[in-house]
């Protein structure tokens, strides 16, 4: 197991739930002094992304990337995977695709997050499921072209209204094929303290309904401090 901590790259996420904010440069120096293995970027886009800084960055401090996140195209342009209009499903598929192929240079998988959609960006709910299961099928193919899965993550009541439990989110994951296709869970503490009556048992839990379904997990505080 390796640790990571969040650099943000979004000004418009400077409330958001992440530690760094203040530049990669700044986030990876932190971050190496505080002892991490890793860090998890989360940037604007993929062009966006610093990509002529960060190798160096890298090897000087001896970090490697745990992941990207995709959640900009959400926070900035209202993209999801399971919007009504199907030009802006195409495009959300653009934009995740464009950083799972950014990702992929740095060995490193992406975070769907809050661009599988919200409440208010969904139409009959198995409708909206049976896109969110398209649109995660297509981009963990996008993803295994560079050996990587796809990290999917569960969120609260209040942020969507799809699938918020984990249990239910590996069921539907592997109900729907996706698990051999590549996608795995991302668990979030602060999202999982929300909705799961024990976090270690629901831990323990969906690693019998599928070995190896958790890709990764973020250890974050209830008030997300």
């Amino acid at each position: 197991m390796k640790s990571a901590i969040t650099i943000c790259l979004v000004p418009e996420a400077q409330q958001g739930p992440f530690v760094f904010h203040d530049g990669i440069d700044a986030g990876c120096r932190a971050a190496a002094r505080a002892g991490f293995d890793a860090v998890e970027i989360f940037p604007s886009s993929a062009e966006e992304f610093p990509a002529s800084e960060l190798p160096s960055l890298l090897k000087n401090h001896s970090l490697g990337v745990a992941a990207v996140g995709t959640g900009a195209g959400w926070l900035k342009h209202r993209l999801s995977l399971t919007s009504r209009d199907c030009d802006k499903r195409a495009q959300a598929i653009q934009f995740i695709s464009a950083l799972i192929d950014t990702a992929g240079e740095y060995n490193a998988p992406a975070i769907i997050g809050s661009m599988q959609g919200q409440n208010t960006d969904t139409t009959k709910r198995a409708e909206a499921l049976q896109h969110l299961a398209e649109g995660l099928g297509t981009l963990a193919d996008r993803a295994q072209t560079h050996g990587q899965v796809l990290l999917y993550e569960p969120l609260n009541r209040y942020e969507t209204n799809l699938l918020n439990t984990q249990e239910a989110a590996a069921h539907f994951l592997i109900d729907n094929n996706l698990v051999q296709r590549g996608v795995r869970l991302l668990c979030d503490l602060f999202h999982m303290n929300i909705e799961e009556s024990s976090v270690p048992e629901t831990i323990r839990r969906i690693s019998t309904i599928h070995p190896g379904i958790i890709g990764h997990v973020h250890w974050a505080d209830s008030n997300r401090r």
